[in-house]
């Protein structure tokens, strides 16, 4: 009731001001609205028009206004739950990972991403399950749809270029981590990774100008020791690849980088030798070998020795540098067993069973010691010692030659190279079956990778 009269009170006051007005401004304005149409209007009538249609124009404004408001609040509602029920299925997903109920979180994580394809979390989660069930081609899309859509998004990069070294696709791989350099260069992540594969490629002097950085970084003493480490293995590699391509003057130069970065690193050295053969100054490689030897009593470069005088129909020398060897150290049976050896090859069956008979030490670890010592009985026809022998042979379990053991995977083989096939380590083979000699090998995750000895340091050994 209050406010009809309101209403009826505030209507009559407005008829009231309106007619007063009216009375004090007598008179027309003409208005035209077109050429040829006008019409005419009190000034009263005029000014209460154009403040009805201001009044009008205010309350559009506003009622526009407002309705954007609602509809980008409802907007705004609705991408919110949205968001949240994007959230629930990731989290859920991965809850269901870390269950190990594999395919459930790939069936959520694949159902966050039809709701939301921008999911960046979700499709690196997604991507790296494919991955570990080795479908690279699917880990591949997920982790380059997520680059799109964050290309300076380095954990992205990362988990892409392990989809691609997976797959094989090594020189993309080597693209993304080159992607992420770019972005950051000093990222010892990327610089670690892009190093080891190109370590696998044999990239060695690529690999080494960025080992140079590694080893000036600001690392815990151990980690910088091993990059240290690495350097060295890294510089004999890169004087490896130049001396089978010819470069012996190039090679030489990293030879000895690699020593001077470690004295013990036997491998350079060998290589030193290899560059003055090549050079056809093998007088001088047998000096520096033996220097080697005298310094590292490592029977290894014995080994090598043999074969190159061997290879020179030269087996006195070598025999009378065993001989020298032995002298300096009458009591070391390791040195006995590889005369002993050497005697047998050269078919010196009368010095290989007088030195070999006597040698304690091998007996007890290597088969072929004992197939060797049969086949003397043989020749000597001594049939009863003969069969005893061949006794003791058949009871290894395993066949060993005389070989190289790594001292750190314990892989054995017939043939010495400067890196083990297996692990990726340097300097750690040494010559069955005693210790000594070789280094230790070095902290870290092995890498992986073909080694490619150098021609003729095989073990100096024909089996039976």
């Amino acid at each position: 009731m209050l406010r009809l009269l309101t209403t009826i009170f505030l209507i009559s006051t407005g008829i009231f001001v309106y007619s007063y007005f009216r009375e004090l401004n007598p008179g027309t304005i003409t208005v035209h609205t077109g050429p040829s149409s006008q019409f005419e209007l009190s000034a009263v009538t005029l000014v209460v028009f154009s403040m009805a249609v201001g009044a009008v124009l205010v309350a559009l404004a506003v009622g526009m206004r407002q309705t954007v408001h609602v509809i980008g609040n409802w907007r705004s509602t609705r991408l919110q739950r949205r968001k949240e029920k994007v959230d629930a299925l990731h989290r859920e997903g991965t809850h269901a990972f870390m269950s190990k109920r594999t395919s459930d979180a790939v069936g959520l994580f694949e159902k966050a991403l039809s709701i939301d394809p921008n999911r960046i979390d979700s499709l690196l989660w997604l991507g790296n399950i494919y991955r570990s069930e080795t479908n690279y081609a699917e880990a591949i899309r997920l982790h380059q749809n997520a680059h799109r859509i964050d290309d300076r998004n380095i954990e992205i990069l990362l988990e892409l270029s392990k989809d691609l070294e997976g797959a094989k696709r090594y020189e993309e791989a080597l693209q993304a981590l080159q992607k992420i350099l770019r972005i950051e260069p000093d990222n010892l992540t990327g610089l670690t990774r892009k190093r080891d594969l190109l370590i696998r490629l044999e990239k060695w002097s690529d690999a080494l100008e960025i080992q140079h950085r590694m080893a000036k970084a600001n690392l815990p003493e151990a980690e910088r020791r091993a990059e240290g480490q690495l350097l060295t293995g890294c510089m004999y590699e890169v004087g490896r690849q130049l001396l089978e391509r010819g470069h012996a003057d190039k090679a030489r130069r990293y030879f000895r980088g690699a020593i001077k970065k470690d004295r013990t690193f036997l491998p350079a050295y060998i290589g030193l030798g290899e560059v003055l053969i090549r050079e056809g100054k093998t007088k001088e490689a047998v000096e520096i070998l033996k220097k080697v030897y005298a310094k590292t009593h490592n029977v290894i470069i014995l080994h090598r020795l043999e074969e190159l005088f061997l290879e020179q129909g030269e087996p006195s020398e070598i025999i009378r540098i065993y001989q020298e060897a032995l002298q300096q150290d009458p009591h070391n049976a390791a040195l006995q067993f590889y005369l002993g050896k050497l005697y047998y090859r050269l078919e010196m069956v009368d010095e290989a069973f007088d030195i070999l008979s006597t040698v304690e030490g091998p007996q007890d670890q290597l088969a072929d010691y004992h197939k060797v010592m049969a086949n003397l009985f043989l020749r000597k026809q001594h049939m009863e010692q003969a069969v005893m022998e061949l006794k003791k042979a058949l009871q290894f379990k395993k066949r060993v030659v005389v070989p190289y053991v790594c001292t750190a995977c314990q892989q054995d083989t017939t043939e010495w190279s400067g890196r083990c096939r297996r692990c990726g380590n340097w300097n750690t083979f040494l010559a069955l079956p005693w210790e000594g000699g070789a280094g230790a090998g070095r902290d870290g995750a092995p890498a992986a990778g073909r080694t490619v000895p150098y021609q003729g340091i095989a073990s100096p050994f024909e089996t039976v």
